[in-house]
């Protein structure tokens, strides 16, 4: 897989990427661009807002069910993350 960065602001404790190659885009999709942004919980923690575009190559059409699908796989990178970080909160300072 290949990721292009989009950029990130530290002010802002948000960053953005696209996924241009391989996994999950298929003949049907040009790109898949990511912006995540974190913001303070009032329980203390964070809270991660996460957008996904998706560009489709030329006329195609992606389906609710596929959108569902990469969401999900997407969902799925940040799960163990968020387990470890929970169980190891020295690693963030």
């Amino acid at each position: 897989m290949k990721h292009q960065i989009g950029g990130h602001d530290e002010n802002k404790f948000s960053y953005s990427y696209s996924l241009i190659e391989g996994g999950p885009l298929g003949d049907k999709l040009e790109k898949i661009s990511y912006e995540n942004k974190f913001e303070a919980a009032a329980s203390g923690g964070s809270i991660c807002k996460s957008s996904m575009k998706f560009y489709t190559v030329g006329d195609n059409v992606i389906t609710e069910d596929e959108i569902k699908a990469l969401i999900k796989g997407s969902e799925g990178v940040y799960k163990p993350v968020e387990a470890y970080l929970l169980a190891n909160p020295e690693a963030c300072n």
